[in-house]
């Protein structure tokens, strides 16, 4: 058995475990991606990202050819079983808070190639393909994982200061560590049918969901040719019965009709709510479908993997680079379990809504739904882009009852030089201020590897720092305000000493 030895072994080379070695990568830090498939798995699953996640993927250095490859939606229209509208929420397919537009579809293949490419142009990151993990071992000073070299090099070992449990909805890392799934109550069985056609679809350029108790269905249009369907399934159905296109026909005739189409996949899912009950122990973290299962009413399933990455990569890097300490590890799951946990819940609620309730649903939907823009703050919800803050860590520390910003994502808003404020931030530590700093404190802040900057004033960054009675913020390196307690001077005394991650 030979026996290597490296800082990160990451266990899944899906795009939350390819996200965490690029943004691991760029802070100096090495690791190993091992990956039981020899490359990209083939097969369609995740099709939406929003703003937020968007702007990981420019932290990663593939939002231009991210860009190329996929498709702004028009936002969300709910349909009755008819297909008549009930009720549509709009979304800016340019851009919103996030920079971007806040609803993206996609191919995961597509994804996922360009995210290895990216990752392959950083020396310290390694992709083995036909790794497959067997086994994970705390050693106390460090962690051994033991995988079978499916292309005949037999078992191997390698030993890590750290491990990244990326390997899915069936995680053998997360049973190594003793956690266990908590079902939060949603099991939904679909049918989800991939379709490429030259034929023009006439439809609405959004997500159309079919509220329908009977036969609930999600359409939306992921590429130039690409179409993606959601069917819930009826009792005693299953995948067998739709697997030719002539046997799909019924489903798709609605939007389909009887233009020629080439079936690319058909598949059988079961849409779970699940929550890990433990994400860490010890050198060994949980993220992704390895930690959380979210069902996909709301499009947040790949990117809340995404968002543990972001979370996770910047700390751990402090940590091995001896910058920031240990304890702040703990933080990950204090901020992303409670995170992950109303992102189900949402998505939860959301299915629920548009699918049950029998005819009495029906009605009830049919009477609702078309006032829904008249719910003050709920069209904003569900087409701001910005997920829930983050709270109950050191390291959003809010202390006033009436503190709106701290554990908030800061907007992406245009800074001076055309540079927005993720250019800015660099995953780095940032102060921003409406005050006009000083070159002492600009200094103090240069010293620990950070940047001071004013929000332009006629920019939304000022406005709603202003509106979020914040003078100064800090933003950590992954864009989240830390806080907004003190004065100029004593915020940029407080940053810690943290280098930023070098793009290649």
């Amino acid at each position: 058995m030979n026996s290597l030895a490296v800082r990160v072994v990451i266990v899944g080379a899906g795009p939350t475990g390819l996200t965490a070695a690029t943004l691991l990568a760029q802070y100096g830090i090495e690791s190993l991606v091992l990956e039981r498939w020899e490359g990209v798995y083939p097969q369609p699953r995740a099709v939406h990202l929003d703003g937020e996640i968007r702007r990981i993927l420019g932290r990663l250095g593939v939002g231009e050819e991210f860009d190329a490859v996929s498709r702004p939606a028009l936002g969300l229209r709910l349909v009755d079983p008819n297909h008549r509208v009930l009720a549509q929420f709009d979304r800016d397919p340019t851009a919103g808070r996030n920079g971007y537009p806040e609803a993206n579809l996609f191919d995961q293949p597509e994804l996922e190639a360009i995210l290895r490419r990216n990752l392959a142009r950083y020396p310290e990151a390694t992709v083995r393909g036909n790794a497959e993990v067997t086994d994970v071992i705390d050693e106390g000073d460090c962690v051994r994982v033991e995988f079978n070299d499916r292309s005949g090099g037999g078992i191997q070992s390698v030993r890590a200061d750290y491990v990244f449990g990326c390997d899915g909805a069936n995680s053998l890392v997360r049973g190594r560590i003793g956690g266990r799934m908590r079902d939060l109550r949603f099991q939904q069985r679909w049918l989800v049918v991939d379709i490429a056609t030259t034929a023009e679809l006439p439809h609405w350029d959004g997500v159309h969901q079919v509220c329908d108790p009977d036969r609930a269905a999600t359409y939306m249009r992921i590429g130039k040719t690409r179409y993606r369907w959601e069917f819930r399934l009826l009792p005693g159905e299953d995948a067998d019965d739709y697997r030719d296109l002539a046997a799909l026909r019924r489903l798709l005739a609605p939007w389909l009709g009887d233009r020629r189409a080439q079936l690319v996949r058909v598949a059988e899912y079961t849409f779970r709510a699940q929550l890990a009950d433990r994400w860490r122990k010890g050198r060994v973290f949980l993220l992704g479908d390895a930690a959380h299962l979210t069902p996909p009413f709301i499009g947040q399933g790949m990117g809340a993997g995404l968002r543990d990455a972001a979370n996770l990569s910047w700390k751990l890097a402090g940590v091995l680079r001896a910058e920031l300490p240990e304890s702040v590890l703990d933080t990950y799951e204090q901020e992303r379990r409670p995170h992950a946990h109303k992102m189900i819940r949402l998505a939860k609620l959301t299915g629920l809504t548009m699918t049950e309730g029998g005819e009495l649903g029906n009605r009830l939907r049919g009477m609702v739904a078309p006032h829904l823009h008249h719910i003050p703050g709920l069209t904003r919800m569900v087409t701001s882009g910005e997920s829930p803050p983050l709270r109950g860590s050191s390291l959003v520390a809010a202390r006033r009852i009436n503190d709106r910003l701290t554990g908030r994502l800061v907007p992406n808003d245009r800074m001076a030089h055309d540079q927005r404020v993720d250019d800015v931030v660099g995953g780095r530590y940032t102060v921003i201020t409406r005050a006009n700093p000083s070159t002492r404190d600009r200094d103090v802040v240069r010293q620990r590897g950070g940047v001071v900057v004013s929000a332009p004033r006629d920019s939304e960054l000022y406005r709603w720092m202003r509106r979020g009675r914040a003078s100064t913020i800090v933003v950590r390196p992954d864009g989240i305000v830390q806080s907004c307690q003190g004065n100029l001077s004593a915020l940029c005394a407080s940053l810690p000493s943290f280098r930023a991650g070098v793009r290649r």
